[in-house]
């Protein structure tokens, strides 16, 4: 449109726009639009397809408006009242030329959130997914983020307190349409939430 009146004929005040790109495959790495959260729900969905014995009751949830205050899974979390939350969910990258410095890195493997603005992760869930990590020799880094959050933020404060914490998904170029993962990283993830669901819960008194 070249002018607010012809805008007007096209679309009315409230309308729905979003990038319309193909995906892009190169190597070991994937490109495109709304990989936060589109990733965390593959990986999930790949989780649940492999998994063979859980050992505890499993709730996935795939919620809404995680970007404007995880109003999702909070109530979500209030209705199931779980033993443990984890939100699977993409973090920043600081390995860019010039860019923002964060311990993450793309193709380092999948990421256990010690920190964001929303959550310090529960110490024995943190601990108990670097466990599950290093015994099946899952490659992993460390999440520690100033900024940002996830439903963990969320549903660690529902109810009396969930104990909560995050399987972080390396994505460079976040909150653009042109993230990009690492498909080793999303393979780790992927056997990291099947690790869990398929251990005991941790003692997390």
């Amino acid at each position: 449109a070249t002018s607010a009146d012809e805008a007007r004929t096209k679309v009315r005040i409230g309308s729905v726009a979003c990038f319309d790109r193909p995906v892009v495959v190169q190597g070991k790495r994937l490109s495109g639009k709304a990989l936060d959260d589109r990733v965390g729900c593959a990986v999930l969905v790949e989780a649940l397809r492999r998994l063979e014995a859980p050992v505890s009751d499993v709730y996935a949830v795939f919620s809404i408006h995680e970007e404007v205050g995880a109003r999702g899974a909070g109530p979500a979390a209030f209705s199931i009242e779980p033993t443990m939350g984890i939100a699977i969910d993409v973090t920043p990258t600081g390995d860019t030329p010039e860019g923002e410095k964060l311990p993450v890195k793309l193709g380092d493997g999948v990421a256990i959130k010690v920190k964001d603005r929303s959550l310090l992760t529960h110490p024995k869930v943190k601990d108990h997914l670097a466990e599950l990590a290093e015994k099946a020799g899952i490659k992993h880094q460390y999440e520690v983020l100033g900024y940002g959050g996830t439903d963990a933020g969320t549903i660690h404060t529902t109810r009396a307190g969930i104990p909560s914490g995050a399987i972080s998904i390396p994505v460079r170029y976040v909150h653009t349409p042109v993230e990009m993962v690492d498909l080793d990283d999303v393979e780790a993830s992927v056997e990291l939430t099947c690790a869990l669901l398929e251990s005991p819960a941790p003692d997390l008194v």
